[in-house]
């Protein structure tokens, strides 16, 4: 008890103590001084300067930029209640989507929700992606394996498998390409824009043809259809502000889908420069990209996957709405799979050194477990987009579109061409409404 008394005594003593230093010292001598700093700069651009200062190379920060960028919060959509009414939770909702349908071999998902490439080795543990095959297989749909080197037990797991397929065709053969369920050309991503990779020439098999310049790619393209017997064969990159003309490019060259991504998008790490200040956002991107595939008559024909910065069922419904085919997901996958099992990492590690290649704790991860915990988190999202689609009287996902929603401010109704909540048209007879979709159209 004289113990207790005593520290406390203390620790009340010393308390004060620090207390009236603060409140009397002059403000340049002051640790206070430390508030008004932080306040004006940001915890993270301290923390930064000082990783800048320790090591004179470049930061490679993890899961994306923590700047906040507009995004799909300032839509909402209408619902229904007399004029059309709601379903009840016992009628089924279909959200199959089918990726590239004018393909031989179609890619066919029960979900709109699909894992993002994240690539074994130079990025995850293999454990890791194991578990991201598991969960996309118990939801229904498919799963992405980056650009790293291909995991033969990873496309065994995965019902359906999108094999991407670098610029610079490192870690990949011909017969690898041949077990693919849709093949990936990755030009970009939104974490790092168009950054060039590192070239290994030496490790390119000769077959493969590399991505050099624009001109080489309609080859590499027919060159990926045929090598995967006739599946769909999409482009990834970022969303930019020449954004039609790479489009173009894309669709004379023949491609199946699109997989675009936002400045949101995240990676296992990237130079903050390219990730605070490179790209659109992906709700300024996804209007543009869809209004140019109507204007060349391709719309629904040539898929659309859109990435960066979704974190809840709500927001991929209304990019759904607004004329997306599918949503790639990262981050919230990386969090689905590690779940409870990030305990296993703190308070030592952060969470990442459960999932990288190498990771401190990497080890300790339970693919199974993590596979289970994913598939849950996909499916749970899965039926509240259903919940979305009930609310709006509507029997399948591709019913829902952009007249189902209404912008919150003026910027968000610039950006997407959906009117304003408080402006939204007025019905003529009770029947009709004028109609205004994204793009003025």
């Amino acid at each position: 008890m004289g113990g207790f008394w005593g520290s406390r005594f203390l620790v009340t003593g010393l308390s004060r103590l620090a207390i009236e230093i603060m409140m009397t010292d002059p403000y340049g001598e002051n640790l206070a001084e430390l508030v008004t700093a932080t306040k004006r700069t940001g915890i993270q651009n301290i923390l930064e300067t000082n990783l800048r200062s320790e090591r004179a190379e470049v930061l490679q920060r993890p899961l994306g930029s923590p700047r906040k960028f507009v995004d799909f919060d300032g839509l909402m959509f209408v619902g229904s209640h007399l004029d059309r009414q709601p379903l009840p939770h016992t009628i089924p909702v279909h959200t199959r989507v089918v990726i590239g349908p004018q393909a031989a071999k179609p890619l066919c998902i029960e979900t709109p929700l699909i894992v993002s490439g994240m690539a074994y080795k130079t990025a995850l543990s293999a454990s890791m992606k194991y578990a991201f095959a598991r969960g996309a297989s118990l939801a229904g749909t498919a799963t992405n394996t980056g650009e790293g080197p291909f995991l033969p037990k990873e496309r065994t797991l995965a019902d359906r498998l999108i094999v991407q397929y670098p610029r610079t065709p490192l870690y990949r053969t011909y017969e690898m390409l041949t077990q693919a369920d849709a093949i990936e050309l990755q030009l970009g991503q939104g974490a790092t824009a168009g950054a060039k990779q590192v070239p290994y020439p030496h490790l390119i098999k000769t077959e493969l043809p590399p991505l050099r310049e624009s001109k080489d790619l309609p080859k590499v393209v027919h060159f990926l259809r045929e090598a995967g017997g006739g599946v769909p064969v999409g482009v990834k990159f970022s969303f930019t502000n020449n954004l039609e003309r790479e489009m173009d490019l894309c669709l004379e060259a023949g491609v199946d889908f699109f997989a675009l991504e936002g400045a949101q998008g995240a990676s296992v790490g990237a130079p903050p420069i390219l990730q605070d200040d490179f790209g659109l956002p992906t709700i300024m991107g996804l209007p543009r990209a869809v209004k140019h595939l109507r204007d060349r008559g391709v719309q629904g024909q040539v898929s659309l996957i859109v990435s960066g910065g979704f974190v809840s069922p709500g927001q991929c419904l209304k990019a759904l709405a607004l004329g997306a085919d599918a949503i790639y997901l990262g981050t919230m996958v990386l969090f689905a799979a590690s779940h409870t099992q990030s305990l296993k990492a703190v308070p030592w590690e952060p969470p990442t050194q459960l999932a990288l290649y190498g990771g401190k704790v990497a080890k300790k991860f339970n693919p199974v477990q993590g596979g289970k915990n994913l598939g849950n988190y996909l499916i749970s999202c899965n039926e509240e987009i259903k919940e979305g689609v009930r609310a709006l009287g509507k029997h399948a996902l591709h019913q829902v579109n952009a007249l189902d929603l209404v912008s919150l401010d003026e910027q968000t109704a610039a950006i997407t061409g959906i009117p304003l909540a408080y402006k939204r048209p007025a019905y003529s007879n009770g029947k009709t409404r004028a109609t205004v979709l994204p793009g003025g159209k």
